[in-house]
């Protein structure tokens, strides 16, 4: 064992000693003194790692993402109401066309980096310096755009997949695994153990669930509910939601029979001859800007096939905002603002 050679005691400034002397003195005495806190910011949080599942698939955080990519105004949302802002390097937006200015989250939207109008890619991500990209399947996701997270983790990028999208593993990549309430939930707890924000997670599901309840209970009864066919676009064939789409949650809690209930699938297609046979008492239109809503609506009112439909006949048409429909903090005021239209449909 090498023997280390003894080393000349260094001269100690009286003003280095000074402080610890004084500290000694007031904790002898009984006064508290501060606990140092420089290097606060060096230390490792006790709260990581934390090992989450999303969509099945585990993952182990060993600390919060710092820049953070979400595609589409629903997962922004989803950030922004967790109080995320600071932990995003922007978002990317590229069908929306809605009114941001009155939103809750204005302020974050106008402090955050809207990236992108077109569809995100990995270039994106690449140029944000992105290490969590959050989106979906079919919300950015998807093999034939190469956007996937397996491409992002091979740039060394993780990934969070909306709970909305997740694939069931049924044929024609169908996706929903669960309720579409219980998925903004889940992804509020789950977000919040990955950025240790659970408290917050925590308040906003219980503020949501209490809203839902709320308009629940005020909501048509079973026996007198009305009909809703949720129409999305498209006229050779629409594009409505199944069960595991925000609006089967969103119309059901509020008072009406969602007339696509039995499609074990998210956002899909149908036949306009399965709307007309089951003769929706109420169309929503899905309101996302191209085309615009009034052109939605006018195409439905005179599209000749629908002419005997119920909700044509009576003109129940009733318009929703993109970002209400899919998975979003809007989901909770967007049943509130539904089963007030249907118990007017209800009473008439």
């Amino acid at each position: 064992m090498p023997v280390i050679p003894a080393m000349p005691v260094p001269r100690i400034r009286r003003t280095a000693v000074l402080p610890a002397v004084l500290a000694l003195a007031l904790t002898g005495c009984g006064a508290r003194v501060a606990p140092d806190t420089r290097d606060t910011a060096r230390r490792p949080s006790a709260h990581y790692p934390v090992t989450i599942e999303n969509c099945g698939v585990p993952t182990t955080y060993t600390k919060a993402p710092r820049r953070v990519v979400t595609n589409d105004v629903n997962t922004a949302d989803i950030m922004f109401a967790l109080g995320l802002e600071d932990r995003m390097a922007g978002y990317v937006m590229p069908a929306y066309r809605g009114n941001l200015d009155a939103v809750p989250w204005k302020a974050a939207y106008d402090k955050v980096p809207w990236l992108s109008k077109k569809a995100i890619t990995r270039e994106t991500a690449l140029d944000a310096k992105a290490d969590l990209v959050f989106a979906g399947w079919n919300y950015g996701f998807g093999e034939g755009n190469g956007l996937t997270p397996a491409s992002l983790k091979k740039l060394g990028i993780g990934s969070y997949v909306l709970t909305e999208s997740c694939r069931n593993g049924t044929a024609g990549g169908s996706r929903g695994v669960m309720p579409p309430l219980e998925a903004l939930y889940t992804d509020l707890k789950t977000l919040g153990k990955i950025f240790d924000v659970e408290d917050r997670a925590a308040t906003l599901i219980a503020k949501y669930r209490k809203q839902v309840a709320d308009a629940r209970a005020r909501a048509p009864k079973a026996g007198g509910r009305p009909s809703v066919f949720l129409y999305d676009g498209g006229e050779d064939k629409p594009l409505t939601s199944g069960r595991y789409a925000g609006p089967h949650d969103i119309i059901t809690k509020a008072g009406g029979d969602h007339l696509m209930k039995d499609l074990n699938d998210s956002w899909t297609t149908v036949g306009w001859e399965t709307v007309v046979e089951r003769n929706p008492d109420v169309i929503v239109i899905n309101d996302y800007g191209t085309p615009t809503a009034a052109q939605k609506k006018a195409f439905l009112l005179s599209y000749p096939p629908l002419a005997n439909v119920s909700a044509i006949k009576h003109r129940r048409v009733y318009v929703m905002d993109y970002a209400e429909l899919v998975e979003s903090p809007r989901n909770p005021a967007a049943v509130t603002a539904l089963a007030g239209y249907l118990r007017g449909v209800h009473r008439s």
